[in-house]
């Protein structure tokens, strides 16, 4: 029997319902109970929030989060292999959860939850930063969740939080520590999925601010990060030039050196870059 629950060991779910993990579908499965459950209780305190959860495959993290108290959990999943094993979780926990067989970048989940919400997912490989991207940038904030606790590649978690200087520091960190307080808040090693993904493992916690941290339009902001970014061995008054042909009068004026490049640049003062360049806007 499993610790959580009076459910069957997640081993035995996987080998009843014959739910070998899929490469093509980014699948990395935890069968340990216990730390789906810890996973669980570092999304705080569920009792009064419905729980989004992207790809829960055989439901360890389903089941850690309703027992630690969800009041309600909605689980998208892609595969539909997975679905039996899940309907025998909500058999369980009667009224309590709801799943989809479909592909979360599709899934509109506000038609299905009511707020507080919060997501909880070990996210498959394949769509895990596309689907924070879009959790960090929607078209109003604050968005429509409290909090996001994600299971990552560890260099991708390491990239949310990075500061400015290091290798890992990006669009990514930026758009993190814009409008949320990330913190890495808990590392697992291959050994602790089936199968083993060859790379270390990490859970990030992200907390949303109740306005972004620095004031930016959100369109000019990600405008200016991407076009940094996406030249980072040049120097911004080069990697910047598509953005304004004054873009050296703007990086003065916001403080930053036009020599400088953009892993040496921090989010307040990109945020006055994109403030200077609004105000240019005719």
């Amino acid at each position: 029997m499993s610790t959580i629950d009076n459910l069957p060991p997640l081993r035995d779910v996987i080998a009843t319902h014959e739910l070998a993990a899929k490469k093509s579908l980014g699948q990395n499965f935890l069968l340990d109970l216990n730390l789906t459950a810890k996973i669980a209780r570092l999304a705080g305190d569920l009792s009064g929030a419905d729980v989004l959860e992207i790809g829960p495959g055989p439901g360890g993290l389903t089941r850690g989060l309703l027992a630690e108290g969800a009041r309600r959990v909605l689980a998208i999943e892609k595969d539909p292999r997975c679905m039996p094993a899940l309907a025998e979780i909500a058999d369980a926990y009667p009224g309590q959860l709801k799943t989809i067989n479909g592909d979360a970048l599709d899934v509109n989940p506000l038609e299905h939850l009511t707020a507080p919400i919060k997501i909880a997912a070990n996210l498959p490989y394949n769509v895990g930063t596309e689907l924070l991207v879009r959790w960090l940038t929607p078209p109003d904030w604050p968005p429509f969740w409290e909090s996001l606790t994600l299971m990552f590649q560890r260099e991708v978690a390491q990239r949310i939080v990075a500061e400015p200087g290091s290798k890992a520091y990006g669009r990514l960190a930026l758009l993190a520590q814009w409008r949320t307080d990330p913190r890495i808040v808990l590392e697992l090693p291959p050994e602790a999925f089936s199968p083993p993904p060859k790379v270390n493992s990490a859970v990030v916690h992200l907390t949303a601010l109740s306005a972004p941290r620095f004031p930016a339009d959100p369109g000019i902001l990600n405008k200016v990060v991407a076009a940094a970014f996406n030249q980072r061995r040049k120097m911004l008054r080069s990697a910047l030039k598509s953005v304004s042909p004054e873009i050296e009068d703007h990086l003065n004026a916001a403080g930053i050196k036009p020599t400088e490049r953009a892993e040496q640049v921090g989010l307040e003062a990109f945020c006055a870059l994109a403030r200077s360049l609004e105000t240019a806007t005719p």
